[in-house]
């Protein structure tokens, strides 16, 4: 059965509550025309978001409920996760605001496991403050890789670019150690998968940095490009995975080789996140591959230094929030030609 437009389910994590992560939810659908692409369900408190509101004049009206089947389409639902009053202290990082976006989100990851909401679209979360006992995760994917049992991979989207990582949230120390054969094949293969069913492109064309400087210049600056990195890339080439490279990441961008790709991996998280950020013009979005749901998220922190100002931009939580739509459309679309049985005509 396929949902009508306004019937999926977009939950959202409401992130730190002291940084901009409420003015931008709001912001994104202050325009009526995106209650018609889904019905959303911020995971919060709704006298809490209709204070937050007004330190912005946000026009926006929120529907508080107390349960997910008494959301209503064209409306803005608040699913009421707690009940008691929260202390906002926009632009500052405390250990509450940690919390309660944690609240926010385990809820919603619930939901999510549950097929209670559709998509999941997280607001920014600051990456210390929401470490506890019960919490010690570096941030959403840990965590959703664990409740989902997948193989989850960060991957940056704006249009046509798609930037995956091999590795993410770890010291640039640690990079070469965690680059093995087994993790190059198994994150190659999550991509190529995810640009088929999720991006519809039917032979992925996938181009890999090298870690190096010029890629090792054969062992001179560096042996991990030639031992561990070209074998995997072979072997994974050879099974028919189109896999190319690995390419000197310094000229890779700049020179505009990647747009003949469908997406680039990066061995390590600023290596990708840099040219990705300057590229995207703060539409970029973080959409974690390699999962049987679908999140998103954008690309941008908590920015404190602007929360409660009123200026933020909200066009990269709009654009995923675009995204975890299409992605939702193009995997049922993919699901029901896979459940079709191939005919063969009879000559």
């Amino acid at each position: 059965m396929v949902k009508k437009a306004e019937n999926i389910l977009v939950g959202i994590s409401i992130g730190d509550l002291n940084g901009i992560g409420s003015e931008v939810v709001l912001k994104t659908f202050e325009d009526a025309r995106m209650l018609e692409l889904c019905t959303p369900i911020i995971f919060a408190n709704v006298k809490l978001l209709s204070f937050v509101k007004k330190s912005f004049q946000s026009t926006t009206t929120l529907h508080g409920i107390d349960k997910l089947d008494q959301a209503i389409p064209g409306k803005i639902n608040v699913l009421n996760v707690w009940k008691e009053g929260v202390d906002v202290r926009l632009g500052q990082s405390d250990e509450k605001a940690g919390e309660y976006a944690i609240k926010s989100f385990i809820a919603a990851t619930e939901a999510l496991k549950e097929g209670t909401i559709d998509v999941l679209v997280t607001a920014p979360i600051n990456k210390y403050n929401i470490q506890s006992e019960a919490f010690q995760f570096p941030g959403h994917t840990d965590y959703l890789n664990q409740e989902l049992e997948g193989n989850a991979l960060m991957l940056m989207v704006q249009d046509n670019l798609r930037v995956g990582l091999l590795t993410d949230h770890i010291p640039l120390s640690e990079v070469a150690a965690h680059l093995t054969e087994e993790l190059i094949v198994k994150k190659i293969e999550t991509i190529k998968q995810t640009l088929i069913q999720d991006f519809s492109i039917n032979k992925p064309k996938i181009a890999v940095l090298g870690l190096n400087p010029h890629c090792g210049d054969g062992g001179v600056i560096g042996n991990e490009d030639d031992a561990i990195l070209k074998p995997a890339l072979r072997k994974l080439f050879d099974k028919g995975t189109l896999v190319f490279g690995p390419f000197p990441a310094d000229g890779f961008f700049g020179s505009n080789q990647y747009e003949k790709y469908d997406a680039i991996i990066a061995t390590y998280h600023d290596q990708g996140l840099i040219p990705f950020k300057t590229l995207s013009f703060g539409k970029g979005v973080n959409f974690t591959a390699g999962l049987h749901k679908v999140r998103t998220s954008p690309d941008h922190g908590t920015a404190y230094d602007i929360a409660g100002k009123g200026i933020a931009d909200y066009n990269s939580f709009k654009e995923a929030v675009y995204l975890a739509i299409d992605i939702f459309h193009s995997r049922n679309q993919y699901a029901e030609i896979s459940a079709k049985p191939l005919r063969i005509k009879e000559k």
